[in-house]
């Protein structure tokens, strides 16, 4: 359902040789809040490589759509995306730190929590 279905509904039909209609029913198609933004990463625990790909994906647990997205990095910046899903594709040293996802149904607004991202170097990777 959309919330354009909302309205007034009946049926008819022939009942021997005459037409029939029912009682009107009104249905109201109501938007569902949102809740349940989170964050789930790969690869996990979101500790990557140096020049590795990193992918954050943001789950919505309930909302109506149309939803959108927005994607920060803690620091001063710009916004990083607008998608659903977020890919780093070479991760460098200052990619390091938290990230979180913002999303809105047009009404209302909620975060993720934030998620601490960690990229290894080359001595971080073969101390393991």
């Amino acid at each position: 359902l959309k919330l354009h279905h909302s309205g007034r509904y009946l049926c008819g039909g022939q009942v021997v040789s005459q037409w029939r209609e029912s009682e009107q029913v009104t249905v109201t198609v109501h938007r569902v809040p949102l809740s349940g933004v989170s964050l789930s990463v790969q690869p996990p625990r979101g500790q990557v490589a140096l020049g590795d790909c990193l992918v954050l994906s943001c789950v919505v647990a309930t909302g109506t759509g149309p939803l959108s997205f927005s994607w920060h990095q803690e620091g001063p910046g710009a916004q990083l995306g607008t998608g659903p899903h977020l890919e780093l594709q070479h991760v460098e040293d200052n990619d390091n730190g938290q990230y979180w996802c913002r999303v809105s149904d047009g009404d209302s607004v909620a975060e993720s929590d934030p998620l601490n991202v960690t990229v290894l170097g080359e001595q971080d990777s073969q101390a393991g």
